[in-house]
């Protein structure tokens, strides 16, 4: 296995790692899947800074607001700039059953942390607006991206 392709597997653990925390409501592992001085800029618009942060507040998320939820998470795009640094692009959505379209987009900033491993360094997250986007299409059509 090359670099590349042992690279990729290993971004796709992560992110695989921190849905799996999410699932089973484990704020720590979730945490630990983030850089010290991760970024998590959440759905509602809230700013959490570092990994130990991100899980403690997620735990408390996951004990009360979020208790019993799942992380549905599509992959939609990877792109890497140079051996240490990753942009992933992703679908997904939080829901106590298995949802009907994952409507939620997320940016992810994944780098080799000073130990080696991969980690989440930001992820920024955001609901796709199906609606807004088909009218400034509609009334503008230069604002429709090539390719979706």
């Amino acid at each position: 296995m090359n670099t590349t392709t042992t690279d990729l597997a290993a971004i796709h653990t992560v992110l695989q790692n921190s849905q799996n925390a999410w699932n089973r409501g484990d704020g720590a592992a979730y945490g630990a899947c983030f850089t010290d001085d991760a970024t998590d800029v959440t759905f509602v618009g809230t700013v959490y800074h570092g990994g130990a942060e991100i899980g403690r507040a997620h735990q408390a998320l996951f004990d009360s607001f979020l208790k019993g939820t799942q992380l549905f998470m599509e992959i939609l795009d990877i792109r890497r700039y140079g051996t240490d640094t990753a942009v992933v692009l992703t679908r997904g959505e939080v829901a106590k059953s298995t949802p009907k379209k994952l409507g939620k987009l997320a940016t992810y900033l994944l780098v080799r942390d000073t130990d080696g491993q991969w980690r989440i360094a930001a992820v920024q997250k955001t609901k796709h607006q199906v609606l807004m986007e088909a009218v400034s299409f509609k009334f503008q059509p230069a604002t429709k991206p090539a390719t979706r």
